[in-house]
Protein backbone atom coordinates (compact mmCIF):
# COMPACT_ATOMS: atom_id res chain seq x y z
CA UNK A 1 0.00 0.00 0.00
CA UNK A 2 1.41 3.63 -1.18
CA UNK A 3 1.29 5.50 1.73
CA UNK A 4 0.57 9.43 1.28
CA UNK A 5 3.82 11.54 1.86
CA UNK A 6 3.06 13.95 4.82
CA UNK A 7 5.29 16.67 6.98
CA UNK A 8 5.93 16.21 10.59
CA UNK A 9 5.50 19.81 12.20
CA UNK A 10 8.38 19.12 15.06
CA UNK A 11 12.18 20.29 13.91
CA UNK A 12 14.81 18.18 14.86
CA UNK A 13 17.98 19.77 15.58
CA UNK A 14 16.66 22.80 13.12
CA UNK A 15 15.72 19.83 11.07
CA UNK A 16 12.33 19.41 9.57
CA UNK A 17 10.67 16.00 8.91
CA UNK A 18 9.19 14.50 5.80
CA UNK A 19 7.38 11.05 5.44
CA UNK A 20 7.74 9.74 1.86
CA UNK A 21 5.12 7.74 -0.12
CA UNK A 22 6.80 4.87 1.02
CA UNK A 23 6.78 5.38 4.31
CA UNK A 24 10.41 6.71 5.58
CA UNK A 25 11.52 9.66 7.20
CA UNK A 26 13.62 12.46 5.17
CA UNK A 27 15.03 14.85 6.95
CA UNK A 28 15.36 18.45 5.36
CA UNK A 29 16.05 22.67 6.32
CA UNK A 30 15.20 25.78 4.94
CA UNK A 31 17.76 28.81 4.82
CA UNK A 32 16.93 31.82 3.56
CA UNK A 33 14.00 34.17 3.76
CA UNK A 34 10.58 32.88 2.74
CA UNK A 35 9.37 35.32 -0.37
CA UNK A 36 12.67 33.94 -2.09
CA UNK A 37 12.58 31.48 -5.26
CA UNK A 38 13.23 28.03 -4.15
CA UNK A 39 17.09 26.71 -4.60
CA UNK A 40 16.90 23.02 -4.29
CA UNK A 41 20.83 21.26 -3.15
CA UNK A 42 21.28 17.73 -2.94
CA UNK A 43 24.19 15.99 -1.97
CA UNK A 44 26.60 13.49 -2.97
CA UNK A 45 26.49 9.94 -1.45
CA UNK A 46 28.14 9.87 1.44
CA UNK A 47 27.99 12.48 2.75
CA UNK A 48 24.55 15.06 4.45
CA UNK A 49 23.00 18.55 3.55
CA UNK A 50 25.89 19.97 5.33
CA UNK A 51 28.04 19.13 2.75
CA UNK A 52 26.56 22.57 1.19
CA UNK A 53 27.60 24.73 4.33
CA UNK A 54 30.34 26.76 2.74
CA UNK A 55 27.72 27.71 -0.30
CA UNK A 56 24.52 28.30 2.23
CA UNK A 57 25.58 32.43 3.45
CA UNK A 58 26.16 33.46 -0.24
CA UNK A 59 22.82 31.18 -1.68
CA UNK A 60 20.63 32.45 0.89
CA UNK A 61 21.51 36.20 -0.13
CA UNK A 62 19.66 35.40 -3.37
CA UNK A 63 17.39 31.89 -2.41
CA UNK A 64 15.38 30.04 0.13
CA UNK A 65 17.46 27.37 0.06
CA UNK A 66 16.01 23.57 0.76
CA UNK A 67 18.68 20.93 1.33
CA UNK A 68 17.88 17.58 2.13
CA UNK A 69 19.54 14.31 3.29
CA UNK A 70 18.74 11.64 0.47
CA UNK A 71 17.27 8.55 1.85
CA UNK A 72 19.96 6.16 3.32
CA UNK A 73 22.12 9.22 4.68
CA UNK A 74 22.19 11.46 7.71
CA UNK A 75 19.15 12.10 9.56
CA UNK A 76 17.25 10.16 7.02
CA UNK A 77 15.81 7.02 7.05
CA UNK A 78 18.41 3.82 6.14
CA UNK A 79 15.29 1.82 4.32
CA UNK A 80 16.53 -1.92 3.79
CA UNK A 81 17.52 -3.47 -0.04
CA UNK A 82 18.49 -1.25 -3.28
CA UNK A 83 17.39 2.11 -4.02
CA UNK A 84 16.93 3.52 -7.29
CA UNK A 85 17.59 6.84 -8.96
CA UNK A 86 13.59 6.55 -9.98
CA UNK A 87 12.71 6.96 -6.16
CA UNK A 88 14.86 8.84 -4.89
CA UNK A 89 13.92 11.42 -7.86
CA UNK A 90 10.30 10.98 -6.79
CA UNK A 91 11.84 11.37 -2.84
CA UNK A 92 12.57 15.21 -4.20
CA UNK A 93 8.79 15.47 -5.97
CA UNK A 94 6.74 14.06 -2.60
CA UNK A 95 8.57 16.88 -0.67
CA UNK A 96 8.31 19.80 -3.10
CA UNK A 97 4.25 18.13 -3.19
CA UNK A 98 3.92 18.39 0.30
CA UNK A 99 5.63 21.70 1.35
CA UNK A 100 3.02 22.94 -1.83
CA UNK A 101 6.27 24.66 -4.10
CA UNK A 102 5.56 24.25 -7.59
CA UNK A 103 9.17 25.01 -9.12
CA UNK A 104 12.32 25.14 -7.92
CA UNK A 105 15.99 25.99 -9.36
CA UNK A 106 17.88 22.36 -8.75
CA UNK A 107 21.69 22.00 -7.95
CA UNK A 108 23.21 18.52 -7.20
CA UNK A 109 26.23 16.98 -7.17
CA UNK A 110 27.55 13.33 -8.08
CA UNK A 111 24.37 11.36 -6.73
CA UNK A 112 22.73 15.05 -6.29
CA UNK A 113 23.20 15.66 -9.76
CA UNK A 114 21.89 11.81 -11.51
CA UNK A 115 19.00 13.06 -9.44
CA UNK A 116 18.87 16.29 -11.03
CA UNK A 117 19.07 14.36 -14.39
CA UNK A 118 16.19 12.22 -13.56
CA UNK A 119 13.90 15.39 -12.69
CA UNK A 120 15.17 16.80 -16.03
CA UNK A 121 14.01 14.51 -17.86
CA UNK A 122 10.97 12.80 -16.04
CA UNK A 123 9.43 16.27 -14.14
CA UNK A 124 10.69 19.31 -16.27
CA UNK A 125 7.40 20.81 -15.16
CA UNK A 126 9.18 21.42 -11.81
CA UNK A 127 12.27 22.82 -12.90
CA UNK A 128 13.40 26.25 -13.79
CA UNK A 129 16.99 25.87 -13.75
CA UNK A 130 19.18 22.91 -13.77
CA UNK A 131 23.09 22.28 -12.32
CA UNK A 132 24.80 18.79 -12.66
CA UNK A 133 27.80 18.79 -10.48
CA UNK A 134 30.44 16.82 -10.89
CA UNK A 135 27.93 13.75 -12.21
CA UNK A 136 27.42 10.94 -14.86
CA UNK A 137 24.35 9.89 -16.76
CA UNK A 138 25.70 5.95 -16.64
CA UNK A 139 28.79 4.82 -14.12
CA UNK A 140 28.92 1.25 -15.36
CA UNK A 141 29.40 -1.40 -15.53
CA UNK A 142 27.49 -3.13 -12.74
CA UNK A 143 29.91 -5.84 -11.65
CA UNK A 144 32.06 -2.84 -9.78
CA UNK A 145 28.83 -2.03 -8.06
CA UNK A 146 28.05 -5.57 -7.05
CA UNK A 147 31.07 -6.05 -5.63
CA UNK A 148 31.06 -2.65 -3.61
CA UNK A 149 27.70 -3.56 -2.14
CA UNK A 150 29.00 -7.11 -0.47
CA UNK A 151 31.97 -5.24 0.68
CA UNK A 152 30.65 -2.46 2.51
CA UNK A 153 27.95 -5.03 3.97
CA UNK A 154 30.41 -6.82 5.35
CA UNK A 155 32.93 -4.47 6.53
CA UNK A 156 33.06 -3.84 10.26
CA UNK A 157 33.04 -0.54 10.21
CA UNK A 158 32.99 2.48 7.62
CA UNK A 159 36.59 3.28 8.14
CA UNK A 160 38.28 1.84 5.14
CA UNK A 161 35.09 2.93 2.43
CA UNK A 162 35.39 6.74 4.00
CA UNK A 163 39.79 6.45 3.02
CA UNK A 164 38.61 4.91 0.20
CA UNK A 165 36.08 8.23 -0.84
CA UNK A 166 38.62 10.76 0.63
CA UNK A 167 41.50 9.50 -1.82
CA UNK A 168 38.95 9.73 -4.73
CA UNK A 169 37.37 13.21 -3.63
CA UNK A 170 40.36 15.56 -2.26
CA UNK A 171 44.19 16.04 -3.26
CA UNK A 172 47.16 14.60 -1.21
CA UNK A 173 47.59 18.27 0.42
CA UNK A 174 44.25 18.82 1.51
CA UNK A 175 44.27 15.17 3.21
CA UNK A 176 47.73 15.81 4.68
CA UNK A 177 47.07 19.32 6.28
CA UNK A 178 44.15 18.18 8.26
CA UNK A 179 41.65 20.25 6.65
CA UNK A 180 38.87 20.87 8.75
CA UNK A 181 36.60 20.77 6.52
CA UNK A 182 38.47 17.12 4.92
CA UNK A 183 37.66 16.05 8.70
CA UNK A 184 33.84 17.02 8.54
CA UNK A 185 33.24 15.04 4.88
CA UNK A 186 35.17 12.18 7.15
CA UNK A 187 33.21 12.40 9.76
CA UNK A 188 29.68 12.07 7.78
CA UNK A 189 31.18 9.14 5.59
CA UNK A 190 32.13 7.46 8.87
CA UNK A 191 28.25 7.99 10.30
CA UNK A 192 27.00 6.42 7.32
CA UNK A 193 25.13 3.01 7.79
CA UNK A 194 26.27 0.48 5.20
CA UNK A 195 23.17 -0.06 4.23
CA UNK A 196 22.80 3.67 3.28
CA UNK A 197 25.81 3.13 1.47
CA UNK A 198 24.83 -0.36 -0.67
CA UNK A 199 21.25 1.05 -1.38
CA UNK A 200 22.84 4.02 -3.24
CA UNK A 201 25.27 1.85 -4.81
CA UNK A 202 22.50 -0.34 -6.00
CA UNK A 203 20.72 3.02 -7.38
CA UNK A 204 23.97 3.95 -9.50
CA UNK A 205 24.38 0.43 -10.61
CA UNK A 206 20.73 0.37 -12.11
CA UNK A 207 20.92 3.55 -13.53
CA UNK A 208 21.47 4.32 -16.94
CA UNK A 209 20.04 8.20 -18.46
CA UNK A 210 22.53 8.27 -21.62
CA UNK A 211 19.40 7.86 -23.94
CA UNK A 212 17.16 9.94 -22.05
CA UNK A 213 19.64 12.81 -20.86
CA UNK A 214 19.17 14.91 -24.29
CA UNK A 215 15.32 15.29 -23.56
CA UNK A 216 16.28 17.78 -20.51
CA UNK A 217 15.15 21.16 -22.10
CA UNK A 218 15.65 23.60 -18.81
CA UNK A 219 18.14 26.14 -18.50
CA UNK A 220 21.57 23.71 -17.40
CA UNK A 221 24.86 24.18 -15.57
CA UNK A 222 27.41 21.46 -15.79
CA UNK A 223 30.13 21.77 -13.76
CA UNK A 224 33.11 19.23 -13.64
CA UNK A 225 36.70 18.58 -11.88
CA UNK A 226 39.46 19.05 -14.24
CA UNK A 227 41.21 16.00 -11.85
CA UNK A 228 37.91 14.21 -11.22
CA UNK A 229 38.45 10.28 -10.77
CA UNK A 230 35.44 9.61 -10.00
CA UNK A 231 32.83 10.86 -12.62
CA UNK A 232 35.45 12.05 -15.59
CA UNK A 233 35.35 15.47 -16.93
CA UNK A 234 34.97 13.62 -20.30
CA UNK A 235 31.04 12.48 -18.25
CA UNK A 236 30.40 16.01 -17.90
CA UNK A 237 31.33 17.00 -21.47
CA UNK A 238 28.84 14.38 -22.57
CA UNK A 239 26.32 15.66 -20.64
CA UNK A 240 26.68 19.27 -22.24
CA UNK A 241 26.47 18.43 -25.29
CA UNK A 242 23.47 16.38 -25.29
CA UNK A 243 21.67 19.46 -23.66
CA UNK A 244 20.58 22.12 -25.72
CA UNK A 245 22.41 25.15 -25.01
CA UNK A 246 24.42 23.78 -21.59
CA UNK A 247 26.99 25.37 -20.20
CA UNK A 248 30.22 23.66 -19.61
CA UNK A 249 32.70 24.97 -16.86
CA UNK A 250 35.70 23.25 -15.84
CA UNK A 251 37.25 23.67 -12.26
CA UNK A 252 40.66 22.45 -11.36
CA UNK A 253 39.50 20.41 -8.58
CA UNK A 254 38.72 16.71 -7.89
CA UNK A 255 35.43 15.25 -7.29
CA UNK A 256 33.66 17.91 -4.26
CA UNK A 257 34.06 20.93 -6.64
CA UNK A 258 32.08 23.34 -4.07
CA UNK A 259 34.32 22.15 -1.35
CA UNK A 260 37.76 22.22 -3.22
CA UNK A 261 36.90 25.62 -4.47
CA UNK A 262 34.85 27.23 -2.68
CA UNK A 263 34.74 30.63 -4.42
CA UNK A 264 34.91 29.74 -7.69
CA UNK A 265 32.07 27.52 -7.22
CA UNK A 266 29.49 29.67 -5.47
CA UNK A 267 30.84 32.45 -8.67
CA UNK A 268 30.01 30.15 -11.67
CA UNK A 269 26.78 29.04 -10.02
CA UNK A 270 25.82 32.34 -8.91
CA UNK A 271 27.11 33.60 -12.75
CA UNK A 272 24.31 31.01 -13.83
CA UNK A 273 21.25 31.59 -11.92
CA UNK A 274 21.43 35.54 -11.47
CA UNK A 275 20.93 37.97 -14.01
CA UNK A 276 23.84 40.04 -14.22
CA UNK A 277 21.74 43.49 -12.57
CA UNK A 278 21.09 41.14 -9.41
CA UNK A 279 25.07 40.26 -9.64
CA UNK A 280 25.88 43.85 -9.74
CA UNK A 281 23.42 44.45 -6.88
CA UNK A 282 24.89 41.78 -4.35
Amino acid sequence: MTLKPNLETKPMNDLSIFITGDGHRMAYRFDGSPDMPVLVLSNSIGTTLNMWDLQIQALSKHFRVLRYDTRGHGASDVPAGGYSIDRLGRDVIELLDALHISRVHFCGLSLGGMIGQWLGIYAPERIDQLILCNTSSFLGPSGQWDERIAKVLQAENMSETAEMFLSYWFPPQMLEAGDATVDAIRAMLLSMQAQGFAGCYAAVRDMDMRRTVALIDKPTLVIAGQYDTVTLPSHSDWIAAQIAGAKLVVLPAMHLTNIEYPADFMRTVLEFLLAPSELARS
